[in-house]
């Protein structure tokens, strides 16, 4: 039996790591813009190919922290979907879930890694997303972004939850924050987890480039913000100011980020629920799930990709023994 069904995006990731010394690339002054020659033959040293997708990678950190963890997401009959499917069965995932779509191709993206940033140029393929797993038996459902047809499997998930006692932790994606609509907002009242970043948080409250104040932006004022939409836990995560939370009791907490030396950040958030949701999982409140979260989020972005530095169950043991006294504080 399934300890976990996670639904949404699966594709491949292709890792062009660029030196920080290389005389064909730079950044300009401002640091917003990635310049290189333009019309010239460019040599890559290094490059890696994975799979990723913000389901695929969270159901991967799951499955090497012990759980029995199901995907269920649309790619399509090609070399990616094969080397994808392989990789998946190789981690012993379940992917009865997977939907093949012979007739569009699985989506990729290539990241450009230079100077501990990542660029990242992704095809999204359209698709249909007409799943069915309204027969699993998982007793939990993460459920996270996915493309232009996201509504027809949210209504199928939001039906689910509501026929049988199933958790739900909910990581929307930008097209579903930005539609804010029904839909959204009753799936973030029946959930038991919403994970979303500061940004998206801010969003999700008060629409796109709103413009707010200071006052506004506060952390806490956001957790409260958005427990009053319904979800019994609020799990904010803010890059290198750690991580938020509000308890189904109303109780805030926070964590510092984990300092180390990062490589890439791909991945970093779809790490963080894999042990936040592992740590639920093994009945750990959600002061330890925020520390397994944390950990396992500083272990990706030391590594290219968003799966090779996932912990395992042992590995994230031995670490929670050595960092000893990081733990969460009231906010």
């Amino acid at each position: 039996m399934l300890d976990i069904l996670c639904i949404g995006d699966a594709k491949i990731d292709i890792f062009l790591n660029i030196p920080d010394d290389d005389p064909h690339f730079n950044l300009d002054s401002s640091k917003e813009h990635l310049l290189l020659d333009f019309g010239q033959k460019i040599n890559v040293k290094d490059y890696k190919k994975d799979i990723g997708g913000n389901a695929a990678n969270t159901a991967v950190g799951l499955t090497k922290l012990g759980k029995n963890v199901g995907l269920c997401a649309e790619i399509g009959t090609d070399e990616f979907s094969n080397f994808l499917i392989k990789t998946l069965e190789k981690e012993n995932l379940n992917t009865n879930f997977l939907k093949q779509d012979e007739n569009k191709p699985t989506s990729f993206s290539v990241c450009i890694n230079y100077k501990s940033e990542r660029t990242i140029l992704s095809e999204h393929v359209e698709r249909t997303h007409s799943f069915n797993f309204l027969h699993t038996t998982a007793p939990f459902i993460y459920l996270t972004s996915l493309g232009e047809e996201w509504k027809s499997p949210y209504e199928q998930a939001l039906k689910l939850i509501k026929n049988k006692e199933i958790k739900l932790a909910f990581n929307p994606g930008t097209l579903q924050i930005e539609d804010r609509g029904k839909l959204v907002m009753d799936l973030i009242e029946m959930s038991d987890y919403l994970f979303v970043n500061k940004e998206e948080a801010e969003s999700l409250l008060y629409g796109k480039d709103s413009g707010l104040s200071d006052e506004k932006k506060e952390i806490k004022k956001i957790l409260f913000g958005l427990k009053s939409l319904g979800a019994k836990n609020i799990i904010i995560t803010d890059s290198e100011k750690g991580s938020f939370a509000m308890d189904e009791y109303s109780k805030y907490f926070q964590l510092e980020a984990i300092k180390v030396d990062v490589v890439e950040k791909t991945g970093a958030g779809d790490a963080f629920n894999a042990g936040f949701i592992a740590a639920i999982l093994e009945n750990k409140n959600i002061q330890e799930a925020l520390v397994w979260g944390s950990l396992d989020a500083s272990f990706v972005i030391q590594q290219v990709g968003a799966q090779k530095g996932l912990l395992k169950k042992e590995g994230m043991i031995d670490n929670l023994g050595r960092i000893g006294s990081y733990k969460t504080s009231p906010l």
